[in-house]
């Protein structure tokens, strides 16, 4: 999250929203405040798009919507709207066309920058995770082949964390009745290690 733009008051979740929708840039809303959300690499973008294509052509959700980049999640209401990388919701509200934000979402993805990382991993899952509908947060990493899936445990507020990391590694969420092969969501994307620059 980005250093918060400089406004004299608290602004409003409605003041927000007609805000955002006039805006060339997009904005994460937190606690009255708007942060302006930060460009992504190549991988970044690639990765986004493959993860969304592989949902897209699973018949098992072919009633529901998956989003990429621009859809807005109320994970707080009226404190918190992140714009996640990747949305699968299976709602109906939230399915009209007209809708602009998700507030019953199954599964949430992001994939790890730099800038980024420990936001992802820290202050947005501690959030994300008292959301009643989510059952799935999804972290995939763009340096190496390796994605973290937290996955809630039916009928509980517990998680359980799982690591993939192998070629032959499948991700399974059973709740969505669905498969991923790490190596499709990898596939032809040529991973740089993210290693600091050498100042020497």
């Amino acid at each position: 999250m980005q250093s918060p733009e400089s406004y004299t008051k608290a602004m409003t979740v409605e003041d927000y929203l007609i805000r955002e929708e006039k805006s060339e840039i997009r904005h994460e809303f937190y606690n009255g405040q708007v942060y302006a959300m930060a460009g992504g690499t190549v991988n970044h973008n690639r990765l986004i798009r493959r993860v969304s294509n592989m949902l897209e052509g699973q018949p098992s959700l072919n009633r529901c919507g998956i989003f990429s980049e621009n859809i807005k999640v109320d994970v707080m209401q009226g404190v918190y709207m992140p714009y996640p990388d990747v949305v699968v919701t299976c709602h109906p509200f939230d399915l009209r066309g007209d809708n602009t934000v998700v507030r019953q979402p199954r599964l949430l993805i992001e994939v790890l920058s730099k800038s980024t990382a420990s936001h992802d991993r820290g202050f947005k899952w501690l959030r994300y995770r008292r959301m009643p509908s989510l059952w799935y947060y999804m972290l995939i990493d763009q340096y190496t082949m390796t994605v973290e899936l937290f996955s809630r445990i039916e009928e509980t507020d517990e998680w359980i964390n799982t690591i993939y990391e192998h070629p032959n590694d499948i991700l399974v969420l059973p709740r969505l009745n669905c498969e991923l092969p790490i190596n499709d969501i990898y596939a032809d994307i040529e991973l740089i290690p993210d290693v600091e620059d050498d100042v020497n």
